[in-house]
């Protein structure tokens, strides 16, 4: 069997996705203030439908396939 060649790597780290967009989905789709550790359970810990999680999944999902097509086709 043949030994692989070594794949390219991308010297650039990936983007981080925008802690705005990070945030509005939480507030949107979660009703979650804010995504800040705030040192309290009652703020920190949250019960999430598994709806809702998925709604949040796929808009997380969506603003990342959005940036990636924004940032190819420039």
């Amino acid at each position: 069997m043949t030994p692989r060649k070594p794949r390219p790597t991308n010297s650039a780290k990936p983007a981080r996705a925008p802690e705005e967009t990070l945030e509005r989905i939480a507030r949107e789709t979660l009703n979650i203030e804010t995504l800040k550790t705030r040192s309290s359970d009652s703020l920190d810990l949250h019960d999430v439908a598994v709806w809702r999680l998925k709604g949040a999944l796929e808009a997380a999902y969506q603003a990342g396939l959005s940036a990636a097509t924004s940032a190819s086709s420039k």
